[in-house]
């Protein structure tokens, strides 16, 4: 024998039960939103950058060092960008692969300071097995055909989100830092005056030969020459000392 309610109880049960079941076909049908829309462009700090006290060569630079040092493959094409990727094996089938991207800007409140930006996607893949099948028709025993199967195997890009955890931007950065402070930076030549003077012209050494020049003959000589040859020629017989 079935219980019997009160008529206001059946009411009441009823309409309790016909809210619920709205409000789960509402849940149902609501779509949760996009991430993308739930951007916030806040003014505050980002968890993507942080401020150094050093040149954006130097910031880099630390950069590259700091993903080297835990295993990433690096570029550096410029020198105020740094990528790196690094692969991972969660399993037998999945496959991860971390893309880096950084970015470094002059800072804001002085010369010497700059900014660090820094993106890191995350790219997942897994491993897809597909079967194809084929049929060989032999025309010696008429319409019978051999079917044929075979299986490939690929890696499928199945995932690619950028990494949003907090703590793994300042694991970075607090290694960028460490850099900073053990790598000897470079320091840029200081602008001052270029002087240029001309080199002293070398010193040419003349050696000097002593030669015997002849004695250039005095007016006396000559004069008593020109006597005894003009005595000589009158037929005087002249006697030089």
């Amino acid at each position: 024998m079935l219980p019997s309610f009160p008529k206001n109880t059946a009411s009441v049960l009823f309409g309790a039960l016909s809210l619920g079941g709205l409000l789960t076909l509402a849940a149902c049908s609501s779509t949760p939103q996009p991430k993308f829309q739930q951007e916030l462009f806040e003014t505050g700090a980002s968890p993507y950058a942080r401020n150094f006290n050093s040149s954006t060569t130097d910031s880099c630079e630390a950069a590259r060092r700091a993903l080297l040092s835990q295993g990433y493959l690096t570029t550096m094409p410029r020198t105020d960008t740094v990528d790196g990727t690094k692969n991972f094996q969660p399993t037998g089938d999945t496959h991860v692969v971390v893309e880096f991207h950084v970015v470094c800007t002059p800072g804001e409140e002085a010369a010497d300071t700059s900014i660090v930006y820094v993106n890191a996607v995350q790219n997942g893949f897994a491993l897809k097995k597909s079967d194809t099948s084929a049929s060989v028709g032999l025309s010696v025993l008429g319409s019978l055909s051999l079917p044929i199967r075979s299986n490939s195997d690929a890696m499928v890009k199945i995932s690619s989100e950028t990494i949003p955890s907090g703590k793994f931007y300042d694991r970075f950065f607090g290694l960028v830092d460490h850099y900073l402070q053990t790598v000897v930076r470079t320091q840029p030549v200081t602008s001052s005056q270029i002087e240029t003077r001309m080199l002293p012209v070398p010193v040419q050494i003349q050696v000097e030969t002593t030669t015997s020049a002849p004695v250039p003959a005095t007016p006396d000589a000559i004069g008593q020459a020109a006597a005894a040859a003009a005595l000589t020629a009158s037929g005087v017989n002249v006697v030089t000392p």
